[in-house]
């Protein structure tokens, strides 16, 4: 997978919706207060941006060498000491992970206070099947309950869970992931009830916990 991502490195660097977003505001509130944080899976580095721009020190990570993280490792294996950075957070990158429930467990250990995750909102199984037939690469999403329980489970306590309605071209959508001819009509035709003026709409959700004293 790190190789596929690699190669989409570019692509992902000045997507509208990747780069801007009230999400990424909220983000940038709830770290008041952090020093350091570390920006696991960063992708195209949107979040290490705005949170460095709010004077925070941040060390990404991601295991695709071509989104340039300073670190370069999967979610599930974090090579840093417990309680290393005071904000850990990942977003809209954990459908992706081979292992979430392990991944948000290594969040926790990084992390002394602070864990902020986002990530696409699991909304129905034929959503599920376009978003692997649209790219490969995508796991699964999860549902908030499910997301509740992987946090809580690691030991950490939901302050606050918001959600972002995400707008994406439909057509620029698919062509950053690559996606063979053949499956886009069938893509379409799944996420049918989605699509709004030739722009799907997803959810992500946003959700801030702390550790458990």
């Amino acid at each position: 997978m790190s190789d596929v991502w690699s190669q989409r490195a570019e692509a992902y660097r000045d997507v509208p919706e990747q780069r801007e977003g009230e999400d990424l505001d909220r983000i940038v509130e709830w770290a008041a207060g952090a020093e350091t944080a570390l920006d696991v899976a960063t992708g195209a580095g949107h979040v290490a941006r705005r949170l460095r721009e709010a004077g925070l020190r941040v060390v990404t990570a991601d295991p695709a060498p071509g989104m340039k993280a300073d670190v370069i490792c999967r979610a599930e294996d974090l090579p840093f000491a417990d309680g290393s950075f005071d904000l850990v957070v990942t977003r809209i990158a954990p459908h992706h992970f081979d292992d979430v429930a392990a991944a948000v467990r290594e969040l926790a250990r990084i992390s002394n206070e602070l864990v902020v995750v986002e990530d696409t909102l699991y909304v129905s199984e034929r959503v599920e099947e376009a978003e692997r037939l649209r790219d490969p690469t995508h796991v699964r999403s999860y549902s908030e309950q499910e997301w509740r329980s992987f946090l809580e489970e690691a030991g950490l306590e939901v302050e606050a869970v918001e959600h972002f309605e995400k707008r994406h071209p439909f057509d620029a959508w698919m062509a950053r992931a690559g996606t063979p001819a053949e499956d886009l009509e069938r893509v379409r035709e799944l996420l049918a009830d989605l699509i709004e003026d030739d722009e799907y709409v997803d959810v992500k959700i946003l959700l801030k916990a702390r550790k458990r004293a």
